[in-house]
């Protein structure tokens, strides 16, 4: 509840207004002490006080109750000043104003509701000269201050017919004044006693009436009075203007469009509306630097703004396009740095191996450097999951001193969601590159486009056809976005796109970026970046410190060898997850434990681990190892052939695709043609049915690289011969008897060193892939390079 405030002019019409009318009798009131020094001073709040004028005061609080009270009972006069500030309810010296009204008060009336009503009036106005008491109220001893005359008494005498006119055509159209207000000033004599009348009754601002109070000068406080007056009349008559205007009989959406018609004439007379819009945003764009085309369509963009109308759905998607228009970084970049050595260190520091991204991104800089400017290139970062690819992104960002923005477009079915919508749509909104641009405040970040081989066609369009533009560098330098409407440069954004594979790529996209291949870590890789980056995370992940967990070389070697079988290192760190979370455990029950985690150990936190003996597996004829190649890295699979009695008939299982079928086809046909090389009898393939499977049947499985495994099982079950143990071979097969060579071999011989494979078969035409492996991955591989079929069946079965 506020502390004072005074009544609305309405409300204390009939009170005060008739006491002024018949103007008190001097004598009817108290007699006061001529001699007073020191007044009682009562902060009010709302209202300013006049001279001469009788005005009704409510107290809330006790301490002003006491004070009007007390001057009652000692018939002193009290001062009375505004507050600077109306929401303050406990004023101090600084939040009073110094200049005031000297008050007699008249009646006091007690409100039911505990408050006090106090009827006063002017007498003089005064300045404090300072404070002599501030409890149990304020108390100061003041300056009396008189009003100067105007030497001009016929201009001030017709200032306040003008007044005084004014006055009643105010009372006249405004509703909210009854006309008794007429009466009261037809009735005043004195021009001094009008003036001050009209100054508290008046709708100012009480900051606005503490100025007039505070000028000594009459003709000047008359001047500026009739101006504020004249103000109030015009929004007083724009206001009845617009009520007549839509004032007719209404019905709901004539009463809303009223309503908004208020609204809008208000915001354009008082500076609302689409102005205060257009000013914000060239506020916005006062220091943003951009080309003249650029410039010319934001103009043409802002007078469409300015010429609808502000109720209209269209006036909110123009004011929504052109704050994201503004809010677009067009020629702002990042500086970045060209400091190789310590580029090569952060990349170092964060990713162990990647030789082959590290150089490019190292090549890239150095181009940068010495040119200064160049068109940044499409990289694909293509390799099984759990490599790194991801956060290769970020390391690169940060050694270029770039913004990061990683962009997952897995799933992504809509070509909108790259280009962007037209505005015209309800909810339109600009494209992921542009929005992603928007967020990272400068045109020149690195975004990392994962997962692009995962994104999907729907019924919205192809959103990698979209992005055919997005990574081109010849044509970026002005990519169209529906919603932008116009061109943005590109050309400097550093795309790095992460793949796990390139099947699923369209061929033009691929044709726009540079495909690095990133292939499995070798285990000694794997042991490495255990130690340097994933046993330090998951320690801090657990809340453990260094002390808490210790882990050998040795160990780390079997939880790689025994609980994993990946080319990434995700599930290497899962696992140390779960060692660490065992360690967690036994410090959270304080329980004694060996820090020292052994390989038993291991096996007890982590369970059985898987088999590695390959041999027994393949201790039986017609049981061959292959190698391939899928978008998780490469893997080991075993083919199976066994004989039984029939007319020579080949069935196949193991959802096998056209082509592996096609490979057993022409695997068989070349048995029956070369049967007296390889040491078969012709009754033997014609009495004898012959069944290839390859085991887990719910995976599918196609491509080439089976054949020469293919071959090579069905020879050993018609021989009856075992194939060599720890040994796996790849490669394509024809009629003819030669062996291709196929892809991935990278891959294939990491996981054939994965799974404890000794000797490995490849076409010849394979050697110069091997030759571009690190020797360090192959030492513990013999590498056999065949040509024909025939080299194969010597190699592989056991003499």
């Amino acid at each position: 509840m506020k502390e004072f405030e005074d009544l609305d002019f309405s409300d204390i019409l009939d009170d005060g207004f008739s006491i002024v009318a018949e103007e008190i009798d001097e004598r009817e009131l108290p007699p006061n002490d001529e001699n007073q020094t020191i007044f009682p001073i009562l902060p009010v709040r709302n209202m300013v006080m006049f001279p001469k004028v009788v005005i009704p005061i409510t107290a809330g609080r006790q301490i002003s109750k006491n004070l009007l009270e007390t001057a009652q009972s000692n018939n002193e006069l009290i001062g009375i000043i505004s507050q600077k500030n109306s929401d303050i309810d406990n004023p101090v010296q600084k939040d009073l104003y110094t200049v005031g009204t000297i008050a007699k008060i008249i009646k006091i009336i007690k409100l039911p509701e505990g408050n006090i009503t106090a009827i006063t009036r002017g007498i003089g106005r005064f300045k404090i000269k300072n404070y002599t008491a501030t409890k149990p109220y304020f108390q100061a001893q003041i300056t009396n201050l008189k009003d100067t005359n105007s030497r001009n008494k016929e201009e001030f005498e017709a200032l306040i017919d003008n007044i005084k006119d004014l006055a009643l055509k105010i009372i006249e159209i405004d509703p909210n004044i009854p006309n008794a207000a007429t009466f009261a000033i037809r009735n005043m004599n004195h021009n001094e006693d009008l003036l001050n009348f009209i100054c508290t009754n008046a709708n100012f601002a009480s900051s606005v009436k503490q100025g007039l109070l505070e000028e000594k000068n009459l003709l000047q406080r008359a001047h500026k009075c009739y101006e504020l007056m004249h103000e109030d009349f015009r929004k007083l008559e724009l206001k009845n203007a617009i009520h007549q205007k839509t004032s007719k009989d209404l019905d709901k959406q004539q009463k809303e469009y009223f309503l908004n018609q208020q609204i809008r004439t208000i915001q354009e007379e008082l500076g609302g509306g689409p102005e205060s819009d257009v000013e914000e945003l060239l506020l916005k764009t006062k220091n943003t630097k951009w080309s003249d085309e650029v410039e010319n369509h934001f103009q043409k963009e802002l007078n469409r703004l300015q010429r609808q109308n502000p109720n209209s759905p269209d006036y909110n998607v123009q004011r929504n396009y052109l704050d994201f228009f503004t809010d677009l970084p067009w020629e702002n970049y990042t500086k970045d740095v060209f400091d190789i050595i310590k580029a090569e260190k952060v990349l170092e520091k964060d990713h162990f191996g990647l030789e082959d991204i590290k150089k490019r991104i190292l090549e890239h800089m150095a181009v940068l450097k010495l040119k200064n400017n160049m068109k940044s290139p499409i990289l694909c970062l293509v390799g099984p999951p759990g490599v790194g690819k991801t956060s290769l992104g970020k390391s690169i960002a940060d050694a270029l001193g770039r913004k990061y923005i990683r962009l997952s477009l897995g799933g992504l079915h809509d070509e909108s969601e790259i280009r962007g919508h037209r505005k015209t749509y309800i909810g339109a909104m600009a494209g992921r590159i542009l929005q992603s641009i928007k967020k990272a405040g400068t045109s020149n970040p690195v975004i990392v486009l994962d997962e692009i081989d995962k994104i999907g066609t729907g019924a919205h369009g192809d959103p990698s056809s979209a992005l055919l533009e997005v990574l081109d560098p010849e044509q970026n330098n002005n990519f169209y976005d529906n919603f932008l409407e116009m061109g943005y440069d590109l050309s400097k954004v550093m795309f790095i796109a992460t793949a796990n594979s390139l099947s699923t790529i369209q061929t033009p996209l691929l044709d726009r970026m540079e495909i690095i291949q990133i292939a499995g870590y070798t285990l000694e890789e794997k042991i490495e970046i255990a130690k340097q980056h994933l046993i330090k995370k998951q320690l801090k992940e657990n809340g453990l410190t260094a002390k808490s967990l210790k882990l050998g070389v040795a160990e780390l070697k079997h939880i790689i060898d025994a609980h994993t079988s990946e080319s990434g290192v995700r599930s290497l760190e899962k696992k140390l997850a779960a060692i660490c979370r065992w360690v967690a455990l036994q410090t959270a029950m304080e329980k004694d434990y060996n820090a020292k985690i052994t390989v038993e150990k291991v096996d007890e936190i982590l369970g059985i681990p898987r088999p590695k003996n390959l041999s027994e597996i393949t201790d039986v004829p017609g049981v061959v190892t292959g190698l391939a190649w899928t978008s998780v890295g490469g893997d080991i699979l075993f083919i199976e052939s066994i004989l039984s009695e029939g007319k020579g008939n080949l069935t196949m299982t193991g959802n096998l695709g056209n082509v592996m079928k096609e490979s057993a086809t022409i695997a068989l046909e070349y048995i029956k043609a070369k049967h007296d090389e390889l040491g078969i009898s012709s009754e033997q393939i014609q009495k004898n049915n012959i069944h290839i499977h390859v085991p887990e049947g719910a995976t599918p499985k196609d491509g080439p690289s089976a054949g020469i495994a293919m071959l090579t099982s069905i020879v050993s079950s018609l021989k009856n011969k075992k194939i060599k143990s720890h040994l796996a071979m790849t490669g394509e097969i024809t009629l003819r008897g030669k062996v291709l060579p196929v892809g991935g071999i990278k891959e294939k011989l990491l996981a054939a060193n994965r799974a404890g494979i000794t000797e490995v078969i490849l076409c010849e035409a394979n050697r110069k892939d091997v030759e571009e492996i690190k020797k360090d991955y192959l030492k513990n591989l013999k590498i056999n390079y065949i040509e024909r079929m025939s080299e194969v069946i010597e190699l592989a079965l056991e003499k």
